[in-house]
């Protein structure tokens, strides 16, 4: 048996209500039908539209092939055992065309046993949530348009979600039919962008912009965190591009636990100078034997650092 998206058909999304379709399928007829187009595919295309909202407008039909998932248009598949029970009466499936399995779907010994219980159709839906959000956890609010009318639904998003996360909010979905469980709501977690920071899953990074002397000698600078400024020791000798990590300061994990922090340094250097900053770094020039030209392509050792 071969796929049919007829979601892709009529042009809609999976989530459209009755009306949407409806309205989707009027508009198609009325391009495609052979009266009024002369198109070589124009027949074709509207005895496919036909076929679509035939089963999308039917609420349990609808249903049934909501339950055969997603898949590829044209692709090859077989329902599976429990749909086969459910809607179709325990039939063989080769040689069967989708259409006619949908339209004669209910009849024979699965009519007899009374109404099939049908699980609510499940949605996906998406949020983008600040970082500092995520990290502390949250609750968003969701508009949702169903079959059943718009909604809103009051979300709790945990601590320590991470960008790319899916939720899963059981039973939050549309409802059952004839004893069915209702459906569940997916909802995927991006972060926005942050001013400061770049996340990687509970782990986070930022650039440190450290002074020549600060690199060179060591240092104490204060850095940013989600939870305030903290103290960070740079070891001397600190090279550019040099990671610099602190332990447990970084994103919840959800499980009382922290991601790590790593700050990436940066040498800078002041864009003017004054007379007395002049006459050392030219003191400096004469006394240093130091070219970081000599040490280019060579291997660097201790490029992260703990602390």
């Amino acid at each position: 048996m071969k796929y049919k998206d007829y979601y892709a058909t009529l042009g809609v999304p999976r989530d459209a209500d009755g009306e949407q379709i409806k309205k989707a399928y009027r508009k198609l007829a009325r391009q495609h039908h052979p009266d009024v187009s002369k198109a070589p595919e124009a027949e074709a295309r509207f005895k496919e539209a036909g076929e679509a909202y035939a089963t999308l407008k039917d609420p349990e039909k609808r249903a049934a092939y909501d339950q055969l998932g997603r898949r590829p248009a044209g692709e090859e598949f077989a329902p599976p055992p429990q749909w086969s029970h459910d809607f179709a009466n325990d039939q063989a499936f080769e040689g069967v065309d989708l259409a006619d399995l949908l339209a004669a779907m209910g009849q024979g010994r699965a009519s007899s046993r009374g109404p099939v219980p049908l699980h609510g159709r499940d949605y996906e839906t998406s949020v983008r949530i600040p970082l500092e959000d995520a990290h502390r956890g949250t609750s968003v609010s969701l508009e949702l348009a169903d079959g059943e009318g718009g909604r809103t639904l009051e979300v709790t998003i945990p601590p320590g979600t991470t960008d790319g996360q899916k939720l899963r909010l059981r039973g939050k979905g549309g409802k059952g039919r004839h004893g069915g469980a209702d459906g569940d709501i997916y909802l995927y977690i991006t972060l926005a962008p942050h001013a400061v920071f770049r996340a990687d899953h509970h782990d986070l990074h930022f650039n440190l912009a450290l002074a020549p002397w600060e690199a060179a000698l060591g240092a104490e600078v204060e850095v940013p965190t989600l939870d305030g400024p903290v103290m960070l020791t740079v070891p001397p000798g600190t090279r550019s591009g040099r990671k610099l990590r602190l332990r447990g300061r970084g994103m919840a994990s959800g499980r009382d636990g922290r991601g790590d922090l790593y700050a990436t340094v940066h040498i800078d250097v002041p864009a003017t100078l004054s007379d007395r900053e002049r006459e050392l770094f030219k003191e400096l020039a004469t006394t240093s034997h130091f070219n970081p030209r000599v040490l280019a392509g060579k291997e660097k050792s201790h490029e992260n650092a703990t602390v």
